[in-house]
């Protein structure tokens, strides 16, 4: 999962995605400046637009969804 969610990140251009938690939280990563993945790929940290940060478990990461292009013609 580590592994897909790293090419994720390094997609260009940037498509969002949603992270789905095991306990069924959902982290949405709406620019590649949302979200950071420890070195070794243990923790993922979501960052929101305010300020605030989640910390994630790689091991709890459930599903990640990625954005369809039809959801970002209509968002932009």
């Amino acid at each position: 999962m580590i592994g897909d969610l790293r090419q994720l990140i390094a997609t260009r251009p940037f498509v969002p995605f949603t992270i789905q938690t095991a306990s069924g939280a959902q982290l949405r990563v709406p620019t590649v400046d949302h979200i950071a993945v420890a070195p070794t790929g243990a923790r993922v940290v979501v960052f929101a637009d305010d300020g605030s940060a989640i910390l994630v478990s790689a091991l709890l990461i459930g599903h990640i969804t990625v954005d369809s292009v039809s959801d970002q013609s209509t968002a932009a």
